[in-house]
């Protein structure tokens, strides 16, 4: 049995697991049947804390699919308060070691299973090689993509992750769940991206969904809230600080160009259980886990 604290921010929800001395397991081949709805915990992914020799903590992220990102916003906020809830840490400031770099947060609240999150999430890149995305030029702003039948403009970015943003007139209407796919899966994305639909209501407010990569359709994405307000920024002349509405809760955002790119937003326990990994292991049914 294994302890894990299911935590969520915004919506985006995560199984959280404590692997400074876990036994090496195929984490990718388990974190597909712990997230699995049905026969496992449910979640959108899988975050293992573990010892870094580069900062604080290192913060690993599979997907519900089982591919690992390099970075999530609404993650590296869970994992924050599950390193000071667990005792892992008393330090409210931590730098985290990920696949996109180091990155720091700061716990500014915390009141029962909820806690406020601010993290510096870098600065974003824009050459297509960083992104990486397979198109000529410095970096692509509102640039039209072939999705086989139809035409979308998207802005690509890189915040430690690939991204696409598309500027709609209606993000609600928008049939994401058809379009979603083909814009991750485009050949222009050679490893594969996050893809966000924003409405802008005015310069400092927006309204977005997101098709997230490895996952499909989430409640919220952190860095693809950071990809959209800078996207904003860059294409739509938005204001430096945005608020942007997600179907699972508003995260505030912060950017000027040259500089990171800052998110705040929450992260709250939803409950804490065991699992039996050995079950999952073997494929042997659904994952035996009580909360506790």
């Amino acid at each position: 049995m294994i302890r894990f604290h299911k935590i969520e921010g915004t919506g985006n929800d995560f199984i959280v697991i404590d692997d400074r001395e876990a036994a090496d397991l195929d984490w990718p081949a388990l974190g597909v049947r712990l997230c699995d709805r049905h026969h496992g915990v449910g979640a959108d992914g899988l975050l293992l804390v573990r010892e870094s020799v580069d900062a604080d903590l290192r913060m690993r992220l599979i997907n519900a699919d089982g591919s690992e990102a390099e970075m999530c916003g609404n993650g590296v906020r869970c994992t924050a308060k599950f390193a000071l809830d667990t005792g892992m840490t008393e330090r409210t400031e931590l730098a985290w070691e990920t696949l996109a770099g180091v990155i720091r947060t700061e716990v500014t609240s915390r009141e029962g299973t909820a806690a406020s999150v601010r993290v510096d999430m870098g600065s974003p890149r824009f050459r297509p090689a960083e992104v990486p995305v397979r198109v000529a030029g410095d970096e692509v702003l509102d640039r039209p993509f072939d999705l086989g039948g139809g035409e979308l403009r998207l802005t690509c970015l890189s915040m430690g992750n690939p991204h696409a943003v598309a500027f709609v007139d209606d993000v609600e209407s928008f049939p994401l769940r058809e379009v979603g796919p083909l814009v991750e899966r485009h050949p222009g994305f050679p490893n594969r991206t996050n893809f966000e639909v924003v409405e802008l209501i005015d310069p400092a407010t927006a309204r977005m969904r997101v098709w997230e990569r490895g996952v499909g359709e989430t409640m919220a994405c952190g860095t693809g809230a950071c990809a959209a307000a800078v996207a904003g920024r860059l294409v739509r002349d938005a204001a430096a600080r945005m608020t942007i509405h997600l179907p699972g809760g508003t995260l505030n955002l912060a950017w000027e160009r040259g500089e990171s790119v800052f998110l705040s937003g929450p992260a709250v326990t939803v409950y804490v259980g065991e699992v039996a990994l050995a079950e999952l292991a073997v494929g042997a049914g659904a994952a035996a886990a009580r909360g506790g």
